[in-house]
């Protein structure tokens, strides 16, 4: 019995195998990250308005350092939200329809517009230092003048407190106050700087000084040098939780920013592949 020969059909080497158009469709990516970053900035220019009608100069008013870095946080999430999922969706209705392409290629595409969306959007965000630099630059500013107003306050209570140790000063020392005054302002500086607290020795040190310039007893000048150093220390400690919550508030709105980012990238490209879905039904 012959065996058939298989069947062999002729091949047009000519044919190509995919379309030498590219799959990007950079006309709408352009439109729909044109679209997201405006509407970026026009909510991050209103967060920024809410944001200043919320902080105070004046103490004990306003909202707190905490607060108002959540509040941020917020909003950028917020903002992100809104301006992804416009520019994503333009981006998904305006591209041109895949002809003879599969369906979960399609969806694969559009998920790629809306992420190419929001990169362009946040590079264009970033050009013009708008879309994330309103929030970052106000929250900077608040902790910059915490800080300079803590640092201001210790230095005038320090000085405050080192004139009260030689009140009463006797007149044969008022001749050399100036240099026991510059004296003991910097065993404050050095023993609170290094360890929060001044030795015995410098207390009794100054003591000894205050009591000789001021005619107080011995008591009297050690309790003098003991209130003065309470208050330093208090002062000392206000500084340092200010800056203490302004490394938490920085730590946390960069957190916050790179939270928001990745939620604005998942919108988009959500966002893309449902516009191409519903051009690909309306058409």
């Amino acid at each position: 019995m012959l065996e058939s020969s298989p069947i062999t059909y002729p091949i047009d080497a000519t044919a190509p195998v995919e379309s030498p158009v590219s799959a990007v469709c950079w006309a709408s990516i352009f439109a729909g990250a044109v679209a997201a970053a405006a509407v970026a900035i026009v909510l991050v220019l209103l967060g920024s308005g809410l944001g200043f009608a919320t902080i105070s100069p004046w103490p004990n008013s306003g909202a707190s350092a905490t607060t108002f870095t959540i509040a941020a946080g917020v909003w950028l999430i917020v903002v992100q939200w809104l301006s992804s999922a416009l520019g994503g969706f333009l981006t998904g209705r305006l591209r041109t329809k895949w002809v003879s392409v599969h369906t979960h290629e399609v969806f694969f595409r559009d998920t790629a517009h809306g992420l190419l969306t929001w990169g362009l959007a946040t590079v264009i965000g970033a050009l013009l230092a708008v879309s994330m630099a309103a929030s970052a630059i106000g929250t900077s500013t608040r902790a910059a003048a915490t800080l300079a107003s803590g640092a201001s306050a210790l230095m005038q209570s320090r000085g405050y407190d080192v004139d009260t140790l030689f009140r009463g000063e006797k007149p044969e020392f008022a001749a050399s106050s100036h240099d026991a005054r510059a004296e003991a302002a910097r065993i404050f500086e050095i023993d609170l700087s290094n360890g929060g607290n001044v030795p015995d020795a410098d207390r009794a040190y100054l003591a000894d000084d205050v009591a000789s310039r001021t005619g107080l007893t011995q008591a009297y000048a050690r309790a003098r040098v003991d209130d003065a150093v309470t208050r330093e220390q208090a002062a000392a400690t206000k500084v340092r939780e200010a800056a203490d919550a302004a490394r938490k508030s920085a730590a946390a709105f960069g957190i916050f920013t790179a939270l928001s980012m990745l939620i604005g990238a998942f919108i988009a490209s959500v966002a893309a592949a449902y516009g191409g879905g519903i051009r690909d039904e309306y058409h």
